[in-house]
């Protein structure tokens, strides 16, 4: 059974993740709590978290401000998956526990018959294709045009504005900002208003801001838009959108406040209700010059009770894509805080590891110095000098890893870079006792390619398949360059005897932080060393089974000499 997690989608913890371990979890702003949440209207004692019936009872501490599950009061609440606690104004995300043999018994529910049946393709009695889902906009346009009904010339409009809606509402956005501004001109353009504005709840104080504000084509845009804060006011309150159509006689709003202050004529103001709670308001307006309001006047509003309830409709799909962008950011903040984590934590303990082997060399030199002793300064000097090895090649390797760049591309074979590696590595090999050999390909073709880049990769893969034999019965590690001329490619492959690599963690090795040498090994070579290959246009391919060795293949295109430019490859 795999823990539940909280996540904080709202509030000032946003994207923190609690995974809960212990048999009683309490939330507030104490210190004392297991999940301490650092929200001025939460108290110090809110609420406490204790299994129960395969889930957690969530009870809450006769806290200030109470607890809320869903946008509603509780004392006492059993959770379930995806429920939203609300403490204060940080909204958490209850994701439950998921036993592993429920899963399993979900997965062998599915039977995926592989064999080829004729029969089954005979059944197929009708095909659509992605593509005719957008048809149905232009179908419902062009019907409600060749109907007589007004209703239903209404209705089909209507849909085909809810459905280019949802496609905004779901297109990838740089921002959420973005994304209301497609959806507020689609607003505009549908319902003939002049300007639109949408104000969004602030998620620490609940105040409604304005976050977007756009006009139609041939309306002032440098001219303010005068929202009547008594609308927004009612609308927030009651939870139901308005249409007023000459403030003057519109009975709900008392003449003289600022609904005629602005000399409005005509506004639609429309909650955007989530889920569980209300996350804004959306406001369109038309202005109607003196001269004009005589005419039409006589001629019935622009804005009639079908445009209403299509902006109610539009408020609550705008509302839904807030929360699930909220909903994307905690996510994302938390999976970065997540890879923060991990990558302090494995790189303090491995930097850890290399000034303990620092402090271990430079303790044999101060006792060499001490006794006079040139063999213990000389040992001592030793083990410093390889640990800066290791710190240089770890500082090297998060550089190459984070930063996006071009090859420095130069026109050579690519054997005087491995030969300038494998004579790097034989001191080290010895060392080892492993029997080292290169066998550079004669005839090779002079390519394009970034020597030290080629070299840091293939430095890297030599430095595993070294460590992977290390121990072993006869170790050899075996590094050969070739060419393809069928594929116009060069490679270099790594060869060793060692323990191979299991079936299960092959498709893992060139994640970040992914290590099969354990406490010795950083995780980054190898994903550096693919980095590397890809900038090239090429890859690295492993193949290896268990207690047979494993190989190492890096490969890439031959490049053109018009190829090779004033690219820089800089550190």
């Amino acid at each position: 059974m795999s823990n539940a997690t909280l996540l904080i989608i709202q509030g000032t913890d946003q994207g923190a993740r609690f995974e809960i371990q212990a048999a009683e979890v309490g939330l507030g702003r104490g210190a004392h709590n297991e999940l301490r949440i650092h929200d001025t209207e939460a108290s110090r004692s809110h609420a406490v978290l204790s299994p129960a019936e395969g889930t957690y009872l969530l009870t809450d501490l006769r806290s200030a401000n109470g607890t809320y599950v869903n946008g509603r009061p509780v004392t006492r609440q059993l959770l379930t998956h995806g429920d939203r606690i609300q403490i204060g104004r940080t909204i958490l995300l209850y994701a439950a526990p998921e036993s592993s043999s429920v899963l399993q018994q979900l997965v062998d529910r599915i039977d995926l018959v592989p064999e080829h049946d004729p029969e089954d393709r005979a059944n197929i009695v009708g095909e659509a294709s992605p593509q005719e889902a957008d048809a149905l906009v232009t179908l419902s346009q062009s019907a409600a045009l060749q109907s007589s009904d007004r209703s239903l010339q209404q209705t089909l409009a209507n849909l085909q504005v809810l459905y280019r809606i949802t496609e905004e509402a779901v297109r990838p956005s740089i921002s959420l900002d973005q994304m209301l501004g497609r959806i507020l001109d689609l607003i505009i353009e549908s319902t003939g208003a002049d300007r639109g504005c949408m104000l969004l709840c602030d998620v620490q104080t609940g105040d409604l801001a304005p976050h977007v504000f756009r006009f139609r084509r041939g309306v002032d845009g440098n001219e303010k838009m005068p929202v009547s804060r008594t609308i927004v006011d009612y609308v927030v309150q009651n939870r139901q959108g308005v249409r007023s159509s000459d403030a003057r006689t519109d009975t709900r709003f008392i003449p003289g406040q600022s609904i005629l202050q602005g000399g409005i004529r005509e506004a639609i103001c429309v909650p955007m209700q989530g889920r569980h709670e209300l996350l804004g308001v959306i406001y369109v307006d038309i202005s109607t010059a003196p001269e004009r309001a005589i005419l039409d006047s006589f001629r019935g509003g622009k804005f009639n009770e079908d445009l209403l309830r299509l902006m109610v409709a539009i408020g609550r799909q705008t509302a839904l894509a807030v929360e699930d962008n909220r909903f994307e950011q905690a996510y994302v903040k938390a999976e970065r805080l997540a890879a923060v984590g991990q990558t302090i934590t494995i790189l303090s303990h491995h930097i850890k590891n290399i000034l303990q082997g620092v402090r271990g060399g430079s303790f044999l030199i101060d006792m060499g110095l001490k006794e006079h002793n040139e063999d213990l300064i000389r040992k001592g000097w030793n083990i410093v000098e390889k640990n800066q090895g290791k710190i240089y090649h770890l500082v090297m390797d998060m550089l190459t890893f984070s930063k996006e760049r071009q090859p420095a591309l130069q026109r050579g074979d690519v054997n005087t870079t491995v030969a300038e590696v494998c004579e790097l590595m034989q001191a080290r090999a010895a060392e080892l006792g492993v029997q080292f050999q290169w066998n550079l390909a004669p005839g090779m073709p002079t390519s394009s390619y970034d020597p030290e880049g080629i070299h840091r990769a293939l430095l890297n893969i030599v430095t595993n398949a070294l460590d992977a034999v290390e121990g072993g019965d006869s170790p050899i590690v075996t590094v050969q360059t070739g060419h393809d001329p069928a594929t116009r490619s060069v490679f270099i492959t790594v060869s060793d005897n060692g323990p191979g690599i299991p079936s299960d963690r092959l498709q893992h090795i060139f994640n970040l932080f992914e290590s099969t040498k354990g406490s010795r090994g950083t995780g980054i070579g190898l994903a550096v060393s693919q980095k590397i290959l890809r900038e090239h246009g090429g890859d690295v391919a492993v193949a290896s089974q268990p207690e047979q060795g494993a190989r190492f293949t890096l490969e890439w295109p031959i490049m053109e000499e018009e190829s090779v430019g004033s690219q820089t490859y800089s550190h």
